[in-house]
């Protein structure tokens, strides 16, 4: 079931980048979930390429249609299908493809599985696969802003060797959308893009680092073994097309610090208790370097992850690799493509990471009630 993801909020996504269309089945959403086709527009609208002058030409409007399990406005508790389709492609860019691999590319390995596969535009290894993901992790995010106030925030922390400086839990909506880079930090992201079009005149591509943040995230969510919230997410980002890598909390970085400084000491938070309320309600940590996970479960601190991505691996400059015969060739691809997936990748973050705690949230409540 390779493109089948989740447990009780389950999704399976269709379609190839130079098909008729890409798309998505939601199963698994509950009855009564107020969502529109404008909702849904807006996140893809985030993600569709053509946006500005760092991303691929591609012109796709990514249109969603709504195909099932929505009525008058709301979900049904059905199956819910969604289509976008696809209206700019040429595929006549990618006839050296048909005989030659792109270095770094998934055609190479495409072969060696199936032994077939279509080479217009990355056929199924296409990061247009990921419409569907962004589609259904609209109605993910709803789900967990209605139940548990969560928000899911991404912005795209380093371009090559350029960093981003702001406190992640200080990046908002706006902030992140005000430039083309989508990054929190707005002089970072003026150097960021000026990166990311040297790269693209030269025929080069650039990757970077995006960072996530989810404020309110549902709390005691994941399981103490092999399912752990952190095991879960890793899974889902790196599923993801061009990831490369996966931290968490303090990732790599707290492995020089010893436990006395790593450790996150426990405290009262100050605040009105709701009557009836848990003890356990009003605890919380003074810092947070756990990422707000602790033993695979989540603390109810906001959740903080960081998810690399490789450059671009289809660029026009002239590379050394071989045809499906096993004769040595040079290639200079053609087509359209982001010389830095990253701006777009944003959304898409998000999307992996609501379909993910979504899923583990709808889990905890199916196990413990829905009140406990």
């Amino acid at each position: 079931m390779s493109s089948t993801y989740g447990n009780l909020f389950r999704i399976s996504t269709f379609g190839e980048s130079h098909g008729k269309a890409v798309g998505v089945v939601v199963d698994g959403c509950p009855a009564g979930l107020g969502i529109t086709e404008a909702e849904i527009q807006a996140e893809l609208d985030r993600r569709r390429p053509g946006q500005s002058k760092l991303t691929t030409p591609r012109n796709e409007a990514d249109k969603v249609e709504i195909l099932s399990g929505i009525f008058e406005g709301k979900s049904t508790g059905t199956p819910i299908g969604m289509l976008v389709a696809n209206t700019d492609q040429r595929s006549h860019d990618y006839g050296d493809m048909a005989e030659m691999y792109r270095p770094s590319h998934a055609d190479f390995t495409y072969d060696l599985k199936y032994g077939f596969r279509d080479h217009r535009g990355g056929g199924r290894a296409s990061a247009r696969e990921t419409i569907g993901r962004v589609a259904a992790g609209a109605l993910a995010r709803k789900i967990l802003k209605a139940a548990c106030g969560t928000e899911i925030l991404a912005y795209v922390s380093q371009v090559g060797g350029i960093d981003a400086d702001i406190d992640p839990l200080k990046a908002t909506l706006a902030r992140i959308e005000a430039n083309p880079v989508r990054c929190a930090d707005a002089d970072a992201a003026l150097k960021m893009a000026a990166a990311i079009e040297a790269a693209r005149k030269s025929q080069d591509s650039l990757g970077g680092v995006i960072q996530l943040v989810v404020k309110s995230p549902p709390k005691g969510i994941g399981e103490p073994v092999f399912h752990r919230v952190e095991a879960e997410l890793a899974r889902a980002f790196l599923s993801l097309p061009a990831t490369k890598g996966f931290e968490i909390g303090s990732g790599f970085a707290g492995t020089r610090l010893k436990g006395s400084q790593h450790n996150d000491p426990f405290i009262v938070k100050a605040g009105k208790k709701s009557k009836g309320a848990s003890p356990l309600e009003a605890i919380g940590t003074a810092s947070n370097r756990s990422g707000g996970v602790q033993g695979g479960i989540t603390n109810g601190e906001p959740i903080l992850c960081r998810i690399a991505f490789k450059p671009t691996a289809t660029i026009s400059l002239p590379q050394q690799t071989v045809d499906k015969h096993g004769k040595p060739r040079t290639l200079a691809a053609k087509g359209r493509h982001d010389p830095c997936v990253l701006p777009r990748a944003v959304v898409i973050v998000e999307a992996m990471a609501a379909l993910t705690l979504v899923d583990l949230f709808l889990e905890q409540r199916a196990r413990f009630g829905l009140f406990s």
